[in-house]
């Protein structure tokens, strides 16, 4: 496990340092700069790879939108985000991993966090003899209302 910086280092990179030690994953530059993008104020995000790139870009950080896609993936692979999947063309990752709805602005192409008391569940869903539950993803599509 990576050791925690000293406090002389910004509250941010050591946010993002602690957060790829708790996957397992080597601190990396590149990891450290989208780390600090996602979780260094400590707020949950949810992103596509497209838009990280673009955050990253304005930051003056050097990324292939290839590594930003790579990197996600190691990131959802240590368990430290979730990838939400709206459409067959359309990923969000999400930093916040625990069991929750989503809603999907059509509109916008915004996905945000839904309450937890959007959806009711009556059971746990159906599923073959041979397989565990890993997760249920609820996405719940929205548009605004016209005047």
């Amino acid at each position: 496990m990576t050791e925690i910086p000293d406090s002389s280092r910004p509250g941010d990179y050591r946010r993002s340092e602690a957060w790829l030690a708790s996957g397992g994953l080597r601190p990396t530059r590149q990891r450290l700069a989208l780390a600090g993008l996602l979780v260094g104020d400590g707020k949950n995000r949810h992103v596509t790879a497209e838009s990280l790139h673009e955050a990253a870009g304005a930051m003056d950080v050097s990324v292939s939108l290839a590594t930003v896609y790579n990197t996600l993936r190691a990131f959802c692979d240590a368990g430290l985000m979730n990838e939400i999947t709206v459409d067959g063309t359309r990923s969000y990752f999400d930093t916040r991993v625990d069991d929750h709805p989503h809603y999907f602005w059509e509109e916008d192409g915004f996905l945000t966090d839904a309450p937890n008391d959007a959806i009711r569940l009556e059971s746990d869903p159906t599923i073959p003899d041979n397989a565990l539950l890993s997760r249920v993803d609820v996405v719940i599509r929205l548009r605004r209302k016209q005047p």
